[in-house]
């Protein structure tokens, strides 16, 4: 009878504990590499993964893929029931961070244009880009850089995500790419493209890869930005975050 006794009041225990388990859905729009990969993998799957081992309280993070628009809609509305990965201020017209709560960046990248070298397009040289095709996400706006894209005379070209656009470049569907650094670098090294294509910094700031937590979500925000911020001296997640550089 002690025995079943204690198996009981372990498994009351172990039942409460799940009873009061919160699991916070981490939404991305990214469906490409080195974000999300295969959508099993990458820099976001392994950070949620890493947030989950830092065992925050009663939180247990997943990541799933919301489309862009449905994820906009959602935020717009109050209806988010979840946190977002891997958005700035400046997407979502919040510079002040006051319409969200915003942690530390755990990532910074930039846009880079990619065109083939030998390809005669040249940002430095007036008229080399004019009529030329440059691959953009669909739906996408792009602070700082479409103005350069119109000053320049280049046609935009959409697709649904970026690693779409730089395969449209590698067989020629497209002469140009705007793309993230960190995307464009993963990419041409996984298919052994680097001495073929050429990166060029484009106007604009740099892209700061942070977390977006509703007001609602305060008490996750609290446990949550203290881990972020110390991501950037975190040895385990720099190891992990390395294998995608």
């Amino acid at each position: 009878m002690r025995v079943s006794l204690t198996f009981l009041l372990a498994l009351l225990l172990g039942c409460c504990a799940m009873a009061k388990a919160e699991v916070v859905n981490v939404y991305t729009s990214a469906n490409f590499a080195p974000l999300v990969i295969n959508n099993t993998r990458g820099l976001y799957s392994d950070l949620v993964e890493h947030l989950n081992q830092q065992r925050l309280g009663n939180l247990t993070f997943k990541l799933t893929y919301l489309p862009r628009k449905r994820l906009q809609l959602k935020l717009e509305e109050g209806s988010m029931d979840g946190i977002v990965i891997g958005m700035m201020p400046q997407w979502f017209d919040d510079v002040a961070q006051q319409k969200y709560l915003w942690t530390a960046p755990f990532a910074i990248d930039r846009f880079v244009l990619v065109s083939r070298i030998g390809d005669g397009l040249d940002p430095d040289v007036k008229g080399s880009m004019t009529g030329r095709t440059i691959g953009l996400v669909l739906g996408y706006v792009y602070p700082g850089i479409d103005a350069w894209i119109a000053r320049n005379g280049l046609v935009r070209n959409d697709a649904l995500s970026e690693d779409i656009n730089l395969e449209k470049l590698r067989l020629g569907r497209v002469d140009c790419v705007a793309v993230a650094e960190s995307v464009a670098r993963y990419y041409l090294k996984t298919h052994a493209l680097a001495d073929q294509f050429q990166l060029t910094d484009l106007p604009g700031q740099q892209t700061e890869r942070r977390f977006l937590i509703p007001h609602a979500k305060a008490a996750v925000y609290h446990k949550l930005a203290p881990v972020i911020r110390k991501l950037k001296d975190d040895p385990v997640w720099l190891r992990s975050a390395g294998k995608y550089r």
